[in-house]
């Protein structure tokens, strides 16, 4: 699903006749698709049936207290969580901050490393991205989170990893 929200003024720039080409050459891949809006109205039906927001809050404290246990590991610098998602930051040295060099991909091998466990994961450079569905249960949610662990570890160890 999709929108493009613009203001009167540039909305009204775009307005003519075809032949001037004022059209705004702009739309949204799979805007409208019959499949993506019967999933969406799935998705509002687990929404309600499942009180997918009010079950939230335990599963955001649990994410918080894996993410306090990763603050003591010797390779995460930052992190960063909002509700249920959070970013975990690799660092090169924890003390300095020192980022890992970009080259050595060590966010990309991290996710690779945890795809071979069984979770998709996605990097944003350094940082391990954490997103999990709403729907996600606690031991799902603790078995995502122990694997980014152990693949964190087998990434970072400096005498594996490079």
């Amino acid at each position: 699903m999709a929108a493009t929200l613009a203001c009167e003024r540039i909305y009204s720039a775009f307005l003519g006749n075809y032949a001037e080409l004022k059209t705004f050459f702009h739309g949204h891949t799979f805007t409208g698709n019959p499949l993506a809006c019967a999933v969406a109205l799935k998705s509002l039906d687990l929404f309600e049936r499942d009180q997918l927001l009010a079950a939230l809050q335990p599963k955001i404290a649990q994410l918080g207290a894996w993410l306090q246990r990763l603050a003591d590991h010797p390779r995460v610098g930052d992190l960063r969580q909002c509700g249920l998602a959070a970013g975990i930051e690799l660092v090169a040295d924890k003390a300095t901050k020192e980022p890992y060099p970009w080259e050595e991909k060590r966010g990309i091998k991290v996710c690779m490393a945890a795809r071979r466990r069984g979770v998709f994961s996605r990097p944003l450079g350094n940082t391990v991205v954490v997103f999990p569905p709403l729907a996600i249960t606690a031991d799902e949610l603790d078995f995502l989170m122990d694997t980014l662990l152990q693949s964190i570890d087998e990434v970072t160890d400096d005498k594996t990893a490079g």
